[in-house]
């Protein structure tokens, strides 16, 4: 195994050493499975391993790849690796530091935060938050308790569920699960170019941005998405700065300025949604090319499942994600209006092509 003696390597794979992935494999007789040393599975007992330089190795002495870390794929880049170590330790209730994080996958925590940044757009903190976030909104919806769900979703107490909540959720989790009672929404309406635009905002930030041409349909889908909320019509100065903004954008072809916004979110929503607003104004992206820029090649659909629960069009601008084929693709305010949108920003109504949809 290039020099290491099988005491050094089940060291390493004890440590979890990403640096080693490509080096040497480890197969477990008792599951016929042979992995890399940085796979976040479970380890093995000791006498149950044996190790092999090369894939090729442990396949010929009856192993199969480990379907978790795939061996028999490159070497996971360092992000990819990040992420497996951060899902295998929120699943089993793990709590990593960055710095053991950056011990496991073999990487200064300088560097780790880094690159994990870059592809998926959250710190892996903010990773970890938004994945709590999402298991407490699904238990909430389920109809369960505030304290059930917050031990299922992995808070470690009442406390740190109610502060994470106010950011992720945008209200306390029991007014999430009473359709939004409790908050109070301002908005207001007004004519641009496309249409009529309506901006709801709370005390956090923007919640709601739409758009259409009757504007008591939109005042009405507003009520409809918060239906306890209190919602009123208001020129409060927060609800007309935001609304001057979306609309120069739109009018005048002039970037808004970065709003507040206060929305609940998927982690992958949250991707997808920090991908978009990373789209240079004026530039399209493929549904391909988001899934690829969050590390999911293969979910493009859900890139547009994600895309369509927008809540803030304009400001997390997925009137910029086209279709491959040259067509614009759906859009939740109707495809001419997406269009007129992008002509708006001097963007081009076709992505370059590189795979489907």
């Amino acid at each position: 195994m290039h020099g290491m003696t099988d005491d050094a390597a089940w060291a390493a794979v004890m440590r979890r050493d990403g640096r080693l992935d490509g080096r040497f494999v480890f197969a477990v007789t008792s599951t016929g499975i042979y992995c890399r040393p940085s796979c976040p599975a479970r380890r093995p007992r000791r006498e149950n391993v044996r190790f092999f330089a090369r894939n090729a190795d442990a396949e010929q002495a009856g192993f199969r790849p480990c379907k978790r870390c795939r061996p028999a794929t490159e070497v996971v880049p360092l992000a990819e690796r990040v992420r497996a170590l951060l899902d295998a330790a929120d699943d089993g209730e793990e709590r990593l530091t960055l710095a053991e994080l950056g011990r496991r996958a073999g990487a200064s925590a300088f560097h780790l935060q880094r690159a994990f940044k870059a592809r998926y757009g959250v710190t892996p903190k903010q990773y970890l938050a938004a994945r709590r976030a999402e298991r407490l909104r699904q238990q909430l919806k389920e109809g369960k308790m505030i304290a059930t769900a917050t031990y299922e979703a992995g808070y470690g107490s009442s406390s740190r569920m109610y502060e994470a909540a106010g950011a992720r959720l945008g209200m306390t989790p029991g007014a999430y699960r009473r359709g939004g009672e409790g908050m109070s929404i301002r908005y207001t309406v007004a004519a641009t170019s496309v249409g009529r635009l309506l901006v709801g905002v709370t005390e956090r930030g923007v919640c709601a941005v739409s758009l259409g041409d009757d504007e008591r349909g939109l005042e009405r889908a507003l009520r409809e998405e918060f239906p306890r909320a209190d919602v009123r019509r208001s020129d409060d100065e927060r609800v007309v700065q935001a609304v001057r903004g979306i609309a120069g954008q739109l009018d005048a072809g002039r970037p808004a300025a970065d709003l507040p916004l206060d929305l609940d979110a998927s982690a992958f929503e949250m991707r997808v949604w920090n991908a978009l607003r990373s789209i240079p104004y004026g530039e399209t992206r493929s549904y391909s090319d988001v899934a690829r820029a969050i590390g999911q090649p293969s979910a493009a659909r859900a890139v547009a499942q994600a895309c369509a629960r927008n809540r803030v069009a304009i400001v997390i601008p997925c009137h910029r994600v086209v279709r491959t084929d040259g067509e614009s693709g759906g859009y939740r305010w109707g495809a001419g209006r997406k269009q007129r949108i992008l002509e708006g920003e001097g963007g081009k109504a076709h992505a370059v092509p590189s795979g489907r949809r």
